[in-house]
């Protein structure tokens, strides 16, 4: 069954192709990306209308078929495994953290795939088990720059409705000085998302750290600031 629904998908993918998605989706990208080339919203429809084909099969034998679209690299393929793996959020248990983290340092290799990843299925399994924030501060110390930035965007969602201020700031000051760019924009994202509802506490933050904060991280996190903040903290 798993390799005739994995089959199936691909024969759907490989029908869905746009030239101009596949033309433009590297420019996006420094790393080379593998992709079919088909728009977001197409890739949403595929993934629904497989998914109501396995929805009755328990949530280890999705993770299990999650595991085999990932294993792909095309982009498209492991945005379905994200949307699948968010799914079964109501079925997440602390066990499944190890299958999450396995993803991550496996299969994730640009900055799309881990922002979907954990924006949405790790995000929410973090808010069922906060605890698990002292994982991600482990990720903050990896080799893995998929990892470090996945520390941050984990909590994007939650830090947008004013969850995990304390843990929001420990992540930022652990991933302060990452060399990293793309790190740099994962921790200023989540300071910027954190600023939506606790503006003032986020300012001094950034304004404690502003002669040591890289200007990429910096300017992410204060971009939802009003004009006179934005001027005070890059003075």
């Amino acid at each position: 069954m798993e390799s005739k629904i994995i089959s199936e998908i691909r024969k759907s993918l490989a029908q869905s192709v746009d030239d101009k998605t596949r033309d433009t989706a590297q420019r996006f990208f420094k790393e080379t990306v593998k992709v079919y080339g088909i728009r977001t919203a197409i890739v949403t429809k595929i993934a629904a209308r497989y998914y109501s084909g396995i929805k009755h099969l328990g949530k280890q034998d999705v993770f299990a078929l999650c595991g085999e679209l990932f294993k792909s690299d095309y982009m498209e393929e492991a945005f379905i495994a994200c949307a699948w793996a968010y799914r079964r959020r109501d079925e997440y248990q602390p066990e499944d953290f190890a299958t999450f983290e396995s993803w991550l340092d496996k299969y994730i290799n640009n900055w799309a795939k881990c922002d979907t990843l954990c924006n949405h299925a790790i995000g929410s399994f973090v808010e069922k088990y906060p605890q698990f924030t002292a994982n991600l501060k482990q990720w903050t110390a990896s080799p893995n720059r998929w990892l470090r930035r996945a520390a941050a965007v984990t909590l994007i969602i939650p830090a947008r409705r004013g969850k995990f201020l304390p843990d929001v700031f420990e992540i930022a000051d652990r991933l302060l000085l990452d060399d990293d760019d793309l790190v740099q924009k994962g921790y200023g994202w989540l300071l910027k998302e954190a600023s939506r509802r606790h503006q003032s506490e986020v300012f001094e933050y950034v304004m404690r750290r502003r002669s040591e904060m890289p200007r990429t991280a910096l300017r992410y996190a204060i971009e939802k600031m009003p004009a006179d903040l934005k001027r005070q903290a890059m003075q």
